[in-house]
C-alpha cells in the first residue's frame, strides 16, 4: 500500500526542521522552551533587558548582560517575558557544575543504527534558528565550559565544537542573557568572561502590590486572607533583607490550599494551617523572621567589636591583663623565683 504523498512531504519538512546540516555535520536541534508566563511588575528592569538586545547599527552588536538577584526573584521569568515581546523562541540551558563543553554545545549520542548522532544543546539551536538562550544559573559552570564560549560573546560570535569537529555561527538575531544567584557559586567566573557578560542588571524584591499581583497570577483559587499572611510575611523579610522570594510564597501557599481542602467537611483555622505550610517550607526558623535577621546580622560581622590585648585573655586577674585589678606597681621582687644561668629560663619551683 503506498503512502499519501502530501504526508511524506509533511514528515519531511517536520524533520528538516529539527535538523540542521553544517559543514556535513548534521545536527538534531532542541525543542523550544514554551512554557506561558507573565512579568508582573518592575517594568524598568525588562526594558533594560532589552535595551541589553537592541541593535541600532549594522555595525552594532547586540550585549549579553548579566541578570543578578536571589533565588526565586523571577530571573528566568524576565528573560522569557523579553523573548516574547520581541516575538522569539527562548531556549533555556540550566548550568552546573559539571556541565562539560560538550553539553554546552553539541553532544554525540550513539543512534539505533550503530551510528553517532550528534544533538545541539539549546544554546546551539538558538544560534542557529536565532533565538534567545537564557543560561540558567551560569555562576555554577567551571572555567572550561565557559571558555567554549568565548568568542560567542564576542565580535566573532561563533562556538567551535571539538566533538563534531565544525564551527557553528550565530544567526544575526541570536540573543543571550546569563541568570546568576546572589550565593556563593561552585565556581568563581573567570574576568575573561565577567568582561563579555555586562551589563548587569539587578532583579530586586517586588512592591506590596506587586507581590501581591503575582501570587494571585499563579494561584487563582487561592482565599485572599491566605494571599494576605503570605505577601505580608514576604514583605517583611524582604525589609529584613532575608531571601525569601516570591517563589517561596508560592510554595507556602499551594501547600496550605492543599491542606485547607484535604478536611473540606471540618472547620480548619485558616493562620495555624498557613504557618503549618510555612514551617514545612522555609522551617520553624521563618516563624520568627526577627531573630533570624539578628543571627544573620552576626553572622556576617554586622555587630562585630575590633579586638583588642584583653581579648587575648580568659583571666582578668592576668597580671599581662590591661585591665587587671591587682597591685599596680609589681617589679621583679614581687615575682618568686630565681633565674636559672644554665638552663637560660625562669625556675619558679618555689613559687606557692
Amino acid at each position: 500500500m503506498t503512502g499519501n504523498p502530501e504526508n511524506a512531504d509533511t514528515d519531511a519538512t517536520a524533520a528538516a526542521g529539527h535538523m540542521k546540516i553544517i559543514d556535513g555535520v548534521c545536527l538534531r536541534l532542541a525543542n523550544p522552551h514554551e512554557v506561558p508566563g507573565e512579568w508582573i511588575g518592575q517594568q524598568e528592569v525588562l526594558q533594560q533587558l532589552l535595551a541589553c538586545w537592541l541593535v541600532v547599527d549594522k555595525s552594532d552588536l547586540p550585549l549579553a548582560p548579566r541578570l543578578v538577584g536571589p533565588p526565586g526573584i523571577g530571573k528566568t521569568a524576565l528573560g522569557m517575558a523579553a523573548a516574547r515581546a520581541l516575538g522569539q523562541s527562548i531556549y533555556i540551558y540550566q548550568c552546573t557544575a559539571d556541565t562539560r563543553p560538550e553539553d554546552l554545545l553539541v553532544t554525540p549520542v550513539l543512534a539505533e543504527n550503530g551510528r553517532i548522532a550528534y544533538h545541539a544543546s539549546p544554546l546551539v539551536t538558538a544560534m542557529i534558528r536565532g533565538g534567545i538562550c537564557l543560561l540558567d544559573e551560569g555562576n555554577r559552570m567551571n572555567e572550561k565550559s565557559w571558555a567554549s564560549l568565548a568568542p560567542l560573546l564576542d565580535h566573532r560570535r561563533y562556538v567551535e565544537s571539538i566533538v563534531a569537529g565544525i564551527s557553528i555561527p550565530a544567526h544575526a538575531n541570536f540573543r543571550c542573557a546569563v541568570t546568576m544567584n546572589q550565593d556563593e557559586s561552585t565556581y568563581e567566573i573567570p574576568d575573561y568572561i565577567m568582561s563579555r557578560l555586562q551589563p548587569t542588571l539587578t532583579v530586586g524584591f517586588p512592591q506590596k502590590h506587586e507581590e501581591m499581583e503575582i501570587l494571585k497570577y499563579h494561584l487563582p483559587f487561592a482565599e485572599l486572607d491566605m494571599l494576605s499572611l503570605t505577601v505580608d510575611f514576604l514583605q517583611r523579610a524582604h525589609s529584613l533583607k532575608l531571601d525569601y522570594s516570591p517563589r517561596d510564597g508560592i510554595h507556602i501557599l499551594r501547600y496550605a490550599m492543599k491542606r485547607l481542602r484535604q478536611f473540606p467537611d471540618h472547620p480548619v483555622n485558616n493562620d495555624a494551617t498557613w504557618q503549618e505550610a510555612l514551617c514545612a517550607c522555609l522551617g520553624p526558623e521563618a516563624l520568627d523572621l526577627q531573630s533570624q535577621a539578628e543571627r544573620r546580622q552576626r553572622t556576617l560581622g554586622g555587630e562585630s567589636v575590633p579586638l583588642g590585648l584583653g581579648d587575648l585573655f580568659y583571666d582578668t586577674n592576668d597580671p599581662l591583663h590591661p585591665d587587671f585589678a591587682g597591685d599596680e606597681d609589681i617589679d621583679d621582687d614581687d615575682i618568686e623565683g630565681d633565674w636559672d644561668e644554665d638552663e637560660d629560663e625562669f625556675d619558679d619551683s618555689g613559687r606557692h
